[in-house]
């Protein structure tokens, strides 16, 4: 019984750390544990048309579906190459006033001036482990060939450097590409570049997100629509980075599809965002008239929580599927049926997890978190720049890290309950999933 009590203490306290994260990362809205619920209610009054084909499916619900389908395409997953922005710390701060205390005192205390919109931190993962999990879920759980497109943000070198150790593996040369628009920044799928042009590519795209580029994103986008088997991709589209009202989110999306859909091939139902952000996805693609694809935006140890099912034999196959013929049938995976917080937890636990197996410098967190130095380019680690992490930050982590025990684990099922009871309202997206692309 004590220890029944005091695991559940301990998940009310980190599930209420994991609600202030959420509750940051939707800062429009806000995090709801009962807004899920609500998706199977809106269900019924969707329109007509949106249940006329069944291109979206869960692997718990329809496995056999799996039969007539030879492979399984992931997308969007990211290595430790993929470059992650800390601008969004001093808001998260200024939530708890405690911790903002804290780490007022640690930019006080440091020699270097804290730049938070500079600094960034990177997933625990090489990409030779991310390849490999992915197709491990896809062959071995799954049962089918494997496709695996992995996407950092606007850095090819995960997948040059795939296709150089192994020539034989035709990994698609991809990348996340962040796209300053208005007062926010979207995020585009760039998939398939061809191998000799994607340095030149990725160099040009690169130069507009820094801001140094006389083309225009319209330029751009054209330039890449023009190549035959190359795929673009609107990740997470409601995805509100900056918090901005979200009449405002709306404007930035409606300005940026008008000026540019001709160029936009599909649009992702994410892997990693909450049900009631996916769901509206799917009016946007009927409306614009695009085809919805999968994207598990995996940053961690998890598997992508979605893949897509094909019978192509290589990605321009696939490509086609999605560009030319508006052909796409999404699989969720079980992990999707989880409650958000503790998929959440899950990915901080890996994040901050010790790796002795990692080679020197990228083991601990703090290896893996780069703060300018100066001017310019000049990044180094944490780890490289104090003798050890401040004791609030230990503590934090200490606190996090009683989540890795079972108890626990079951304790913050229990409070999230409500969330995962409600999972099941994702058939709204098997109901939904002819909202665009043609019956499979």
């Amino acid at each position: 019984m004590y220890s029944e009590h005091s695991s559940t203490w301990r998940a009310h306290w980190i599930s209420s750390i994991v609600d202030l994260a959420l509750n940051w990362a939707e800062p429009s809205g806000g995090y709801n544990r009962r807004n899920d619920q609500q998706l199977g209610e809106e269900a019924a009054v969707l329109p007509r048309n949106f249940l006329a084909l069944k291109n979206i499916s869960c692997v718990w619900k329809n496995p056999e579906r799996l039969r007539r389908y030879r492979t399984g395409i992931s997308l969007h997953s990211h290595t430790h190459g993929s470059k992650e922005r800390m601008h969004f710390v001093p808001a998260f701060t200024q939530r708890w006033r405690m911790v903002q205390r804290a780490a007022d005192r640690m930019c006080q205390r440091s020699e270097i001036p804290v730049d938070f919109s500079r600094a960034y931190w990177t997933p625990p993962l090489s990409p030779q482990q991310v390849l490999h999990s992915e197709r491990n879920q896809i062959e071995n759980t799954l049962g089918l060939s494997s496709l695996v497109s992995i996407t950092d943000h606007d850095s090819i070198e995960a997948p040059l450097g795939l296709r150089e150790a192994n020539a034989q593996d035709a990994v698609p040369v991809s990348l996340e590409w962040s796209v300053p628009f208005g007062r926010t920044i979207f995020h585009l799928g760039i998939h398939n570049l061809p191998p000799e042009q994607a340095p030149q590519i990725a160099a040009a795209l690169d130069a507009f997100t820094q801001k140094t580029s006389k083309d225009s994103a319209t330029e751009l986008l054209a330039w890449l629509h023009e190549l035959p088997d190359v795929l673009i991709v609107f990740n997470h589209p409601f995805w509100n980075m900056y918090g901005f009202e979200m009449e405002m989110h709306a404007a930035h999306l409606e300005g940026f599809f008008r000026d540019n859909i001709e160029f936009i091939h599909a649009m992702e139902l994410n892997g990693m965002r909450r049900r009631e952000e996916n769901k509206k996805v799917i009016p946007l693609a009927e409306r614009w008239r695009r085809p919805l694809i999968s994207g598990g935006d995996r940053h961690a140890c998890e598997p992508n929580a979605n893949v897509n099912l094909s019978n192509a034999q290589c990605f321009a196959e696939f490509e086609h599927e999605i560009r030319r013929e508006q052909r796409s049938h999404l699989l969720f995976m079980p992990q999707y049926l989880e409650p958000m917080c503790v998929r959440v937890i899950r990915s901080v636990l890996d994040t901050i997890r010790y790796y002795p197996e990692h080679p020197a410098g990228t083991r601990a967190w703090d290896d893996r978190v780069f703060h300018p130095v100066g001017v310019g380019e000049n990044y180094q680690s944490l780890s490289a720049l104090w003798d050890a992490p401040p004791g609030y930050m230990r503590s934090a982590f200490s606190l996090f890290r009683l989540a890795e025990s079972a108890s626990v684990q079951w304790a913050l099922k229990r409070i999230y309950a409500d969330t995962a009871d409600a999972a099941d309202a994702i058939d709204v997206y098997a109901l939904a999933g002819g909202a665009s692309g043609a019956a499979l």
